[in-house]
């Protein structure tokens, strides 16, 4: 890779990516919606421009991660700004990327886009269901036009799906989970023996060079996970351990849960979520020589 141009380079993972390829010696250029202060800068709002022609001049490889992630269930309201950023600018980078003669194209997904999970089943890449929620039908749609140009293009087309990422950063439900626990108002976790696929967001990093660089992964989909499965209860003990926070010997009781979930259809789909499987293989990018460095339970305070 000579010059990498990136979107969401200033998001959780993009930072990251920034940082390692920064480190490689590697020329860099982003997308953002204000100028960067380090880097050669393309401004411009995806929710609202079109990502100017001259922005892919000289760079050979392109990393996509910006997307609309607020993936609530009630979302139709917002299905315009998930298709405009998910779809429409993935699609018109890749259009772009082919007429400035950009050699590999990355695109970071989600396991989402593969469907929900099946009970005792981890799913793998072939284990194609129906997208979960708009977030996720979006990121499928935007795969399948992405391998369709690369197909066309001869562009070289990788896709990577990541499953639940924490590290430094680390935002949403596990950042939640960590405010909950510092301030001492998160309860407890039963242990329900349900199975959870996670990745350090430094190894995603590791794993998308890696499918960036090899020839092999032209036209591929692959998921990303740290190889451990995880409890939600042994997720809550291990963010316990990560702030020195007292693991609780105590649980709230499922059923307690249960009742909670009935009161609204939004709580019904939370208490789904903390409670639900959902488990991924990761062993096609494996196959590809990649190997996690990090887990859940090995993490400290300071790796967040």
């Amino acid at each position: 890779m000579n010059k990498v141009f990136i979107t969401g380079a200033t998001g959780f993972i993009g930072q990251k990516l920034l940082a390692r390829l920064k480190e490689q010696d590697t020329k860099l250029k982003v997308l953002s919606r204000s100028p960067h202060l380090e880097y050669e800068t393309v401004v411009c709002d995806l929710v609202s421009e079109l990502i100017p022609e001259e922005a892919l001049d000289g760079v050979d490889t392109v990393f996509h991660l910006a997307a609309y992630t607020h993936d609530l269930r009630n979302s139709s309201g917002l299905e315009h700004v998930y298709r405009s950023i998910n779809v429409d600018a993935t699609v018109h980078l890749a259009q772009l990327a082919v007429q400035s003669g950009v050699k590999r194209y990355i695109f970071v997904s989600s396991v989402k886009a593969g469907g929900t999970g099946i009970a005792g089943h981890c799913m793998s890449e072939v284990d194609q269901g129906e997208p979960e929620g708009i977030y996720g039908k979006t990121k499928r749609e935007a795969e399948i036009k992405l391998l369709e140009i690369g197909r066309h293009s001869g562009m070289h087309v990788s896709i990577m799906r990541p499953s639940l990422v924490y590290g430094p950063g680390v935002k949403g439900n596990l950042r939640l989970m960590q405010v909950g626990i510092k301030k001492g108002w998160f309860l407890p976790l039963p242990e329900v023996n349900n199975r959870r696929s996670m990745i350090h967001v430094d190894d995603l990093v590791q794993a998308l060079i890696l499918v960036a660089e090899d020839d092999r992964t032209n036209g591929e989909i692959y998921i990303a996970t740290d190889g451990h499965l995880y409890s939600s209860r042994q997720i809550y003990e291990a963010n316990c351990a990560i702030l020195g926070k007292p693991i609780p010997q105590w649980s709230v009781p499922r059923v307690f849960f249960d009742v909670v979930s009935r009161l609204s259809s939004r709580l019904r789909y939370k208490v789904d979520k903390l409670f639900g499987d959902e488990c991924y293989s990761s062993k096609k990018l494996q196959s590809l020589g990649f190997k996690a460095q990090r887990s859940l339970r090995e993490m400290n305070e300071t790796d967040f």
